[in-house]
């Protein structure tokens, strides 16, 4: 197992060097942000002065070499913006990222696991059909327009939950969740919902699958011809074979969440990774927008190992030291 980590950590470090790279000059190419962040009516001379104090007078190669040296240090640069080092102001944002994140994670394994579960069972049932159909509509709605209909019924029409912004926070951990309040949880529950809505859709369906192909294996016959009660054979036999390909996807599916909850902290006003990296990308605040990207590959990379593990777990017939990275 030993092998395997420091095998996915030297990949790590490849896919951190590819991204950066491709990234950096990118965004070299789309605009200066001296055109952005000094005032229109500066001239000539004020713009080389704000240039070179952000250190755009030097060309792309130079720039990403002192970005690279100020990397292997913890240094990602400085926020054009905010004047702090861009990975203060990520990690600023983070908590209110990851807890949506979660939450709609949660949100969705505890519906989306008993509802998979009982579609699996019963699959003439007319709940059912009622709950695939459901998943279909899951998978088949915009994000943006969903959380646009959550926030006029929820919000505007019915008045239960805020529609915008972050309530009160608590600290836990030496982070500041507002989860962890009861009117914070209440400003977290539209967004989670949203983000939540596709993951939901596709655990269902998941789920279903594997129960009903489980379901006719010869180890199920087996329990059930040995008279085992109907809840030892789903809760004991059936339950821990399904669970092995759902905690790979879920596992997978938290990372792309984590990426991808920018449409939904846009929507929502969420102040959290997301809704900063739009920002940045506007203004062209390069740091911002390199460090975010950086720290969400590694947040990806790092789940997609935790989630190996697990597996080698769950499944003792999978060997870590002999997988592919």
């Amino acid at each position: 197992m030993t092998v395997y980590v420091l095998r996915r950590l030297a990949q790590t470090l490849l896919v951190l060097f590819v991204t950066s790279a491709l990234v950096f000059g990118g965004l070299f190419l789309v605009g200066d942000p001296v055109e952005i962040l000094v005032n229109p009516n500066a001239d000539q001379a004020e713009k080389l002065r704000a240039a070179a104090a952000l250190g755009l007078d030097r060309s792309v190669l130079e720039q990403y070499w002192i970005f690279l040296r100020g990397a292997f240090t913890g240094d990602l640069g400085r926020s054009f913006v905010f004047g702090r080092p861009a990975l203060d102001v990520i990690l600023e944002r983070m908590p209110a990222t990851l807890e949506i994140a979660f939450l709609a994670m949660l949100i969705s394994v505890c519906l989306g696991i008993p509802l998979g579960l009982y579609a699996g069972l019963r699959p003439a049932d007319p709940l059912s059909k009622t709950i695939m159909a459901g998943s279909i509509l899951g998978f088949s709605l915009p994000t943006f327009w969903v959380g646009l209909l959550l926030i006029i019924l929820f919000a505007v029409e019915l008045g239960w939950l805020p529609s915008t912004g972050r309530g009160p926070t608590v600290e836990f951990l030496g982070l500041q969740l507002s989860i962890l309040h009861w009117e914070g949880l209440r400003y977290a529950l539209l967004p989670a919902t949203n983000l939540a809505l596709f993951k939901l859709s596709l655990i269902v369906r998941l789920t279903r699958a594997q129960v009903r192909e489980q379901s006719l294996l010869d180890y199920i016959k087996f329990a059930r011809a040995k008279g085992l009660p109907r809840s030892r054979v789903i809760g004991v036999h059936l339950m821990k074979n399904i669970m092995i390909p759902l905690v790979t996807v879920i596992g997978l599916e938290l990372g792309s969440v984590i990426a991808f909850a920018i449409v939904t902290e846009t929507i929502f006003a969420w102040p959290g990774m997301g809704k900063l990296v739009i920002d940045s990308i506007f203004q062209l605040d390069r740091p911002v927008v390199v460090t975010y990207l950086l720290v969400t590959v590694f947040m990806f990379i790092f789940i997609n190992l935790v989630v190996d593990i697990l597996y080698s777990v769950l499944d003792p017939r999978v060997r870590l030291s002999e997988a592919k990275g």
